[in-house]
């Protein structure tokens, strides 16, 4: 059963929770009420949730003081947060930006909390494992890419835009300042392809509908009453490459006419009713192309290879080594007296003489599995790009363990991690064996996780 932390002291928002819960039926979770700041942080610290749903609109609940703490630490922070929030208090973009060094999937209003919190929770256990998978090692031509289809359901695409953006925050592939507007970006992308795209809703009708005081969530529910419109769906794909992240939208409806539309788009405000969304996502991606039909948006975002990744507190006292192009960190053969930490750069892998992967920041640590092991390096390490590393001997890790315990057991779990992906590539690898019997042919190619 997962624990489910839930930041917050307002009783009227602890029954709205519960009772949607209790309403789904969802007894795979379990809630965890937290009210005071030590206990808050025990848990983030110790139980390494998966999600956390905190009230930011809650005057009782010191919610600086925690992401303070967060963005202290944030080798701990691999959890999603939904934050709830009085609209009658708060602004969501406000609450974006000023959170936007945390992992914020998305904000919902206390309205929404019934009819979605649950179903959130939902799809981000489902994908947790895509969003914050910071693998130790991978091999060297794996990249990264997957998929969402997403209902007609407004109110769900602020998540899925957030879990987008994550990507690339997570895996330190964009500046945190860039997370929140490439969130909002994708959002309205997404949303621009369930109203105009699958239900249909043009420029004439948005406006007449609004000027009714009807929104457009109202517009987007009257067309799904039509079956044939609420079966259609969104697909959301993307693919994160060594230099650059690609999202794909995509949807069923008829299509538009791509140059017409920009042009008329062109001189509008970018907070205008109309065109919107384009506009936000040409400003900060660096590449919109659409299809001939209209029906597919294609987004390119540069990674900044320059970012470092927070050292976390703990480690920030040992020793920085700069390291630039050519530079030979590990020596296949050498003792294993010490770690790093990566902080940033790219790193290739070598074992006897021959390329076998890649490391960066997502990695985490570098030969990190014969120092534990206590045995000698397995690999050789190459700096590809200028970077920075943390040196950690055997006597400081220990030190740092004793000091921080949660750390032992964040690495534990990550090490777990790598043991089930392990068990899952030989079981895989087994059963091609067994279906190449026949023919008395080996599998080749297979490549595994580069231990150094």
């Amino acid at each position: 059963m997962a624990v489910l932390g839930v930041v917050n002291s307002d009783l009227a928002v602890k029954k709205l929770v519960e009772f949607a819960f209790r309403n789904e039926g969802q007894g795979d979770f379990s809630l965890r009420h937290l009210t005071e700041k030590i206990e808050i942080l025990e848990f983030m610290s110790y139980d390494l949730p998966e999600v956390v749903i905190i009230n930011f609109s809650d005057p009782s609940i010191k919610i600086d003081e925690i992401i303070s703490w967060m963005k202290d630490d944030k080798w701990l922070m691999n959890f999603g947060i939904i934050g709830v929030f009085s609209q009658e208090k708060n602004n969501e973009e406000k609450l974006l930006e000023k959170y936007k060094a945390v992992n914020i999937l998305t904000l919902m209003e206390y309205s929404r909390i019934r009819s979605h919190i649950v179903k959130n929770v939902q799809i981000i256990a489902r994908n947790y494992q895509i969003i914050f998978a910071r693998e130790f090692t991978k091999n060297l031509m794996d990249g990264a890419s997957g998929s969402f289809l997403i209902e007609n359901d407004l109110l769900a695409v602020p998540l899925y835009a957030g879990m987008g953006a994550t990507l690339l925050s997570q895996r330190g592939l964009i500046d945190p300042d860039n997370k929140m507007h490439l969130q909002l970006a994708l959002g309205e992308l997404i949303v621009n392809a369930v109203e105009h795209g699958n239900c249909g809703i043009g420029y004439d009708e948005k406006t007449e509908g609004m000027e009714k005081g009807l929104s457009v969530v109202d517009l987007v529910a009257e067309k799904c009453k039509d079956p044939a419109i609420r079966g259609k769906k969104v697909e959301f794909q993307w693919e994160l490459l060594n230099d650059k992240s690609i999202f794909i939208i995509k949807d069923e409806g008829k299509g538009f006419d791509v140059k017409a539309h920009l042009q008329k788009i062109e001189n509008q405000d970018i907070m205008s009713l109309h065109g919107r969304g384009i506009k936000l996502a040409s400003k900060l991606s660096n590449e919109l192309s659409y299809n001939a039909k209209g029906n597919q948006v294609t987004l390119t975002v540069k990674h900044d290879l320059s970012l470092e990744y927070d050292v976390p507190l703990g480690f920030s006292k040992e020793q920085i080594v700069n390291v630039k192009p050519g530079d030979i960190i590990l020596k296949e053969g050498e003792p294993s007296d010490y770690l790093y930490y990566i902080s940033s750069g790219r790193y290739t892998v070598f074992h006897n003489r021959k390329q076998v992967g890649t490391l960066s920041p997502e990695d985490i640590f570098m030969g990190e599995m014969s120092f534990l092991l206590n045995q000698k390096r397995s690999a050789t390490v190459r700096a590809e790009t200028t970077g920075k590393l943390i040196l950690l001997t055997r006597k400081a890790f220990v030190n740092v363990i004793r000091q921080f315990p949660h750390y032992g057991i964040f690495l534990s779990k990550l090490l777990a991690k790598r043991l089930v992906r392990g068990n899952d590539r030989n079981a895989a690898l087994m059963d091609k064996l067994k279906s190449a019997e026949n023919s008395a042919k080996l599998p080749t190619g297979q490549k595994g996780d580069a231990f150094v």
